[in-house]
């Protein structure tokens, strides 16, 4: 299926989905899937709404996806030294800690601060999706920045999941779960070719989330360490196989189900100030802390003035890095699950924000595409 490969399709997909539920919530359609959302399944423990069973479960395979392909690069890609991983990594830091200030100078009150996490996720497949379509032309060093630069931030993400959102921990669980996802790891090495290995590891892992569940701790994360352990061969085949299926259902589903929001019936100046801290903090924080995280984290490289990315291109990356989306709307999930209206408004404010991040990415991307095709040709 390489059609569901492609960077273009899966940000279509993605785009569309968001769309789609944004319609439907606001659509005389609207009572009807807010009822599937909040319809309850699963076995007794984990009786789930159908809402979140997508959110809290089928998530986790994403973060997976993303898990193998941080490994990929720490192991054979541009993050596999300390000299090639430090632009990216500072510009990540910057691209974090920039939004996350800008959101708590913006929003002063304690009971919406909790949202400082949403506007400083990237988008995997939303910000390549947007590089494809527009970067033609593009040295290939400008999406490599682009995609380690997600990578890294996909994972600060993940450690502000598993730190700042998790809630009544409990150790039994999570202490069985890491022999579980040991004996995965061994198994991924061990067991290849075996006509049974594929079923044992998909037990393994599912059992992995549960126990991850269990414990109080996001169950997205269940999915990232699993990633983390497989063998090269065994992450590579897997998502290979997977990935055209999380482009297709994964993600969109989860754009879907995420945007089923209702527009609020109030004017702009009655909208919480979370919202207008996002607005502002996902395109343009992001933009200032990753253009400068990596300005300086280049100016202090050892590479020679000439082999270095030129400033303009490195404003460029971090305009698309402005997009939150997938991981901002999960963060806003966490982050105001016990006030709906907010998290509404939010994710309002995220999709609309990450559009304009796009708008503003994309515009500078086709500029440094402009510039290269030009000097190629004269």
């Amino acid at each position: 299926m390489p059609l569901l490969r492609s960077e273009r399709v899966a940000a279509a997909l993605l785009l569309g989905a968001a769309v789609v539920g944004l319609l439907i919530a606001n659509s005389g359609l609207g009572p009807l899937a807010f009822a599937v959302e909040g319809f309850r399944m699963g076995p007794p423990g984990l009786e789930l709404s159908v809402g979140h069973w997508i959110k809290d479960g089928l998530l986790a395979v994403f973060f997976f996806l993303a898990s193998i392909e941080l490994r990929h690069e720490l192991r054979h890609g541009e993050l596999d030294s300390p000299r090639k991983a430090l632009v990216p990594t500072v510009a990540a830091v910057g691209g974090v800690v920039v939004p996350a200030v800008v959101f708590l100078v913006l929003v002063q009150d304690p009971d919406l601060a909790q949202g400082w996490p949403i506007p400083t996720a990237t988008d995997i497949a939303f910000a390549l999706g947007v590089l494809a379509i527009v970067g033609r032309g593009l040295p290939p060093r400008f999406r490599a920045l682009l995609l380690a630069l997600a990578v890294i931030d996909d994972l600060i993400a993940i450690l502000i999941i598993a730190v700042f959102f998790t809630t009544d921990l409990l150790p039994l669980p999570l202490l069985v779960a890491v022999p579980v996802v040991m004996l995965f790891g061994w198994l991924s090495y061990r067991a290849q070719g075996r006509w049974w290995a594929v079923p044992a590891l998909v037990v393994l892992g599912v059992a992995a989330w549960i126990l991850v569940y269990s414990a109080g701790i996001h169950p997205t994360i269940a999915g990232v360490a699993l990633g983390l352990i497989m063998s090269d061969t065994t992450a590579a085949r897997t998502r290979h196989a997977i990935e055209p299926w999380s482009n297709l259902f994964v993600l969109p589903l989860f754009a879907f189900v995420a945007a089923l929001v209702p527009f609020p019936h109030a004017s702009p100046t009655q909208l919480s100030p979370a919202f207008w801290a996002i607005i502002v903090a996902l395109p343009l924080g992001k933009l200032v802390g990753i253009t400068a995280g990596a300005a300086i984290a280049t100016s202090l490289s050892r590479e020679s003035r000439a082999d270095r990315m030129p400033l303009a291109d490195l404003v460029a990356v971090a305009g698309l890095g402005g997009i939150g989306f997938t991981v901002s709307l999960l963060m806003n999930e966490l982050a105001y699950e016990s006030q709906p209206t907010v998290a509404d408004e939010v994710t309002l404010a995220v999709l609309g924000a990450s559009l304009i991040a796009a708008v503003i990415g994309g515009v500078l991307t086709a500029l440094r595409s402009r510039h290269y095709s030009r000097r190629g040709t004269g």
